[in-house]
């Protein structure tokens, strides 16, 4: 993906981690609509850029069943999520998987209606150092399973 087409998708991804955010509730609906998420996902890309992922990720009735994912950001580092390193906390309106260190690392799974989205929040020390602000999230077809188009 082009530094553009980046931008404009890490645009997207503040906006959609912002409803993320717990705030006081006053009647007003989740920001990420409650969907049921069935995928058999698996992600191997690498963009002209660099940028490379291999993410495996089977969910079913909104329960990850399996969930491997590494991404690396161009040469200089890459980023690991396992299963194994959490344990699911929420099922809807998004799936939420919190790491099992203590740490306030997250991992997120919405679906809308173009796309499954597996995102991180707050998983730095799962990085190479200076590399975490470019860690992108990985996106899936929601009926394929395969990468996501990003165009």
């Amino acid at each position: 993906m082009m530094g553009a087409a980046r931008l404009a998708l890490a645009a997207v991804l503040a906006v959609t981690l912002a409803g993320c955010i717990a705030l006081p509730r006053f009647g007003t609906p989740s920001p990420i609509a409650a969907r049921d998420i069935d995928l058999a996902g698996s992600c191997q890309r690498t963009e002209e850029d660099g940028f490379r992922e291999d993410a495996l990720l089977r969910v079913t009735d909104n329960n990850v069943q399996q969930l491997q994912w590494k991404l690396w950001v161009g040469k200089r580092g890459s980023c690991a999520f396992d299963l194994a390193d959490f344990r699911q906390t929420k099922r809807r309106p998004h799936i939420e998987l919190a790491a099992r260190d203590g740490s306030a690392c997250k991992l997120l799974i919405w679906q809308d209606p173009r796309r499954v989205t597996l995102a991180h929040a707050n998983c730095e020390r799962r990085c190479t150092p200076g590399i975490y602000e470019e860690a992108w999230p990985v996106m899936f077809e929601p009926d394929s399973g395969a990468c996501a188009r990003t165009q």
